[in-house]
């Protein structure tokens, strides 16, 4: 073993991030079944998806590698789990999920062609991928003209639909306008100062926040600053809070800019627990790099905490950490992505065929009663019906849930007004 992996093995952190790829020997001990008592092939995939008697082939795109993937490893541990569940049980059309891999490595031309390529080459019959906006609209295209599927993980700021797509986190109306009605009422808040990364993602859900702010809510946004993806010096922006001092800074920063940006905050003298901060961006998975002592206090609205009581998340805790390790924590985009695998396979089971024009056919109305977040179900549009909750984080990188909806909030990536 080199030094430089041994060094890494001694961060929690590290740790994980090497680990994304590997599937531990744990696994190895579950109950072989054989495959194989499915439907006939030439019954279940009339488009050239690789699809065996035995097997079928599906696609893993997330950044491995890259400042992205600090967010998006546990993505791609709980789809490989999600994978080693189904399987387990036999599979889906008596077919065991086989995997390929890529790494999107934080850069979004690297995406299209992992996609691409995934799509033409290995023929796979879904893609769990992609993270932020930007690998999302990279790859959008590509799974449109080869006609494939993907299960998107993220929070995201809505203002999209496609056939080919099953949106698994949230859209705006159910995190953004939640969380800052929220945070208004709860901090009786008056101003706001946005800050974020660079790119798609931010700038459209800042841009529905300020409308928000503004025009609905008659208060004011008194700064908006973006900073590219992986910067590490927020000083500049930390003064200006100091001076403007906002009611409350909103943040969509990505990745591993979060550590940064909260070490600089608290080293700032800006304390969290006085100083209201929502966050739409950091989960329990940043907080195991920035570290909960530079972040207790702030809030985050997300429709999935790890530290939510109910019977299905305490199965999924349990089962994560027996495949990852019990020092991995699990966050929003972590749990969104462990339902892609459950979703399609309940499509594909509903479609009777692997062809995707029948699974984008089917997916409307399907239901994941065992879902760690609680019941779920897929829109015609495409995206989930969820709860939306906001969490306020802890010393130990967990997050108290304060504030939690009575019902399941319809998604509506279109909403009037905002566009």
């Amino acid at each position: 073993m080199s030094n430089e992996i041994k060094r890494g093995l001694q961060s929690p952190l590290r740790r994980k991030l090497l680990m994304g790829a590997a599937v531990l020997p744990a696994m190895a001990l579950l109950p072989r079944l054989a495959f194989g008592a499915g439907p006939p092939t030439a019954a279940v995939n009339t488009t050239g998806l690789a699809v065996t008697d035995t097997e079928v082939t599906v696609g893993i795109l997330h950044s491995a590698t890259g400042t992205m993937a600090i967010s998006e490893t546990g993505s791609i541990q709980a789809e490989k789990l999600a994978i080693e569940q189904i399987n387990a049980m036999g599979g889906v059309l008596g077919r065991k999920i086989k995997v390929i891999q890529e790494d999107g490595a934080s850069d979004w031309p690297t995406f299209a062609e992992k996609a691409k390529k995934l799509l033409v080459n290995d023929k796979v019959a879904s893609i769990m991928g992609c993270w932020t906006s930007a690998s999302r609209k990279a790859v959008l295209p590509v799974m449109e003209q080869y006609n494939g599927m993907l299960y998107y993980p993220t929070f995201y700021e809505g203002l999209e639909q496609s056939k080919n797509v099953i949106y698994t986190g949230q859209e705006a109306t159910q995190q953004i306008l939640a969380g800052i009605d929220w945070i208004t009422k709860e901090k009786n808040a008056k101003s706001f100062y946005f800050i974020g990364s660079d790119y798609i993602w931010p700038r459209t859900s800042n841009k529905i926040a300020r409308k928000h702010i503004e025009n609905f809510l008659k208060l004011k946004v008194v700064g908006e600053e973006y900073f590219p993806l992986g910067h590490t010096q927020f000083n500049s922006v930390i003064n200006k809070l100091k001076l403007t001092k906002p009611d409350v800074i909103f943040t969509d920063v990505v990745g591993g800019s979060n550590v940064a940006f909260y070490k600089q905050l608290k080293a700032a003298g800006i304390d969290l627990s006085k100083q209201t901060l929502l966050t739409i961006s950091v989960t329990e998975d940043e907080i195991d790099g920035i570290g909960g002592e530079n972040i207790a206090g702030a809030y985050a609205c997300m429709k999935y905490f790890q530290s939510l009581k109910n019977e299905n998340n305490e199965k999924f805790v349990t089962a994560f950490k027996k495949m990852w390790g019990d020092k991995t924590v699990i966050g929003d985009v972590t749990q969104a992505a462990y339902l892609g695998p459950w979703l399609w396979k309940a499509t594909v089971e509903k479609a009777g065929s692997f062809d995707v024009d029948k699974v984008a056919a089917a997916s409307p109305g399907i239901e994941f009663k065992g879902a760690p977040e609680g019941y779920v179900r897929i829109h015609e549009n495409h995206h989930l019906w969820s709860k939306t909750r906001v969490g306020k984080a802890k010393l130990d990188g967990q997050f108290d849930m304060v504030f939690e909806t009575a019902d399941l909030i319809q998604p509506d990536p279109f909403p009037k007004g905002y566009q």
